[in-house]
């Protein structure tokens, strides 16, 4: 292999997987990183890949969109899978983790490996004439941001992103709560769940609706990603709203009374020891002191002492269609490189994943090997359909789930009912990778 070097410019998800993934195949990396030196809205360290919104990786049903993605990525050995596991905590069917756990372990893997140079300091640009991938996240840095507008000719696609409260499991009422996963799917010790009557359901949503919000800037089109919709945002489309969407009660019973609550908080471990929790759904750009006042009329919730809590920021994303080739590389600038949610992706795996695609073909590259993207039929070419094959006037921030897959391309599909489908879907998306890897990457 030859003596290229690649940089790497951001150490969150897609970041830290792409350095682990070239370097781990003889590739020496150079892992730019502004935190802490400069920290962004939303973070707090300098650690790699901090978790800044849910601690939660998603679904880890085999045959679901998420399942699928895990199941290549592992297959070629993704650090954030392995890290993940590790520093896992209980989530039912989701793949929750010990953030702090998480991070560390991350840190301490690309810290440690002899080929990665882990370099502080703000990113204003490309490395001329090196090739350079920009893993920066939504929350790219300003001068960052006006080079890739510049590049591609755009500087106004964005959503806006909440992040939710976390309590101290200490003052929780655990008097007014029950431990429960919904349907007892999984571990049943998995959510904490807050019930509320109807009265006292109404009397929360009468309050998040009058409670002061932060507005947003004058310059600013408030545009949220459909999957972390503030939940005031919600209940502004109907009082029961909510109670169908982030708090709704179905698979639950409370011990208490034996029947289902009309409505429910769940709260997710935070950590291992369990000593904080995370309001899921819960995501808001309420004032602080209304989030206070407001979700303490959850009555499990009435004396918590929040440790966190909620926030907003803006995530900037490209047009990927538009300004992106096939290979991740932007239209123009052939040696620069683009991953994680600043191409479109939303959420931690998806991005992990965008790292690891950006990375093979950055491998591929350096191998003096043409360029071969996995197969629409496989859960890593399914994303990537979207980030550079999706309609461009239509483009939005996507999560991984079936509406990515066309199941007219798996064959052992057609017919099927539609949980036989995902099964079958995940089972031939699998050996598809597994073909693609060998004959084209490994």
């Amino acid at each position: 292999m030859s003596n290229i070097r690649v940089h790497i410019v951001g150490s969150g998800l897609a970041g830290s997987e792409a350095a682990h993934f070239l370097a781990s195949r003889g590739v020496p990396v150079v892992l730019h990183e502004m935190r802490p030196t400069r920290l962004t809205e939303a973070h707090k360290t300098g650690q790699c890949a901090e978790l800044v919104c849910s601690n939660s990786l998603k679904s880890k049903n085999p045959a679901s969109a998420p399942g699928m993605l895990k199941a290549e990525m592992r297959h070629v050995g993704s650090l954030i899978l392995q890290a993940a596991e590790k520093a896992s905590v209980p989530g039912g069917e989701a793949l929750a983790v010990d953030r702090e756990i998480f991070a560390d372990d991350i840190t301490r893997v690309l810290s440690n490996h002899p080929l990665i140079e882990r370099v502080a300091g703000e990113v204003e640009a490309p490395a001329p004439g090196e090739i350079t991938l920009l893993a920066t996240g939504p929350l790219t840095s300003e001068k960052l941001c006006s080079w890739i507008a510049k590049a591609t000719g755009a500087d106004d696609l964005y959503f806006y992103d909440a992040i939710a409260p976390i309590v101290d499991a200490s003052s929780i009422d655990m008097g007014r709560a029950f431990l429960a996963n919904r349907y007892d799917k999984g571990d049943e010790e998995a959510y904490l769940n807050c019930p509320m009557s109807d009265e006292e359901y109404y009397a929360f949503i009468d309050a998040l609706t009058g409670a002061q919000k932060v507005p947003p800037k004058a310059f600013e089109e408030e545009k949220y990603f459909q999957g972390c919709q503030p939940i005031e945002a919600i209940s502004a489309t109907g009082r029961d709203s909510l109670r169908f969407g982030p708090m709704k009660p179905v698979g639950l019973t409370d011990p208490t009374s034996g029947r289902r609550p009309y409505a429910v908080v769940q709260l997710r471990p935070e950590n291992r020891a369990r000593t904080a929790y995370n309001l899921v759904g819960f995501q808001t750009k309420l004032k602080y002191g209304e989030q206070s006042r407001v979700f303490r009329l959850i009555p499990a919730l009435r004396n918590a002492e929040f440790l966190r809590l909620g926030s907003i920021h803006r995530n900037t994303y490209v047009c990927g269609p538009r300004v992106l080739r096939p290979d991740l590389s932007l239209k123009g600038h052939p040696k620069v490189y683009l991953a994680g949610q600043i191409t479109g992706v939303e959420g931690y795996l998806e991005s992990a994943a965008c790292g690891m695609l950006a990375a093979t073909f950055i491998l591929q590259r350096v191998k003096g090997l043409p360029h071969q993207a996995p197969p629409a039929n496989t859960a890593l070419g399914a994303l990537l359909r979207h980030i550079t094959a999706s309609d461009p006037k239509n483009y939005q921030p996507q999560n991984a789930n079936f509406s990515l897959f066309d199941p007219s391309f798996f064959s052992s599909a057609q017919g099927l009912h539609k949980d036989d489908m995902k099964k079958a879907m995940a089972r031939e998306a699998y050996e598809n990778f597994n073909s693609w890897w060998s004959a084209h990457v490994q």
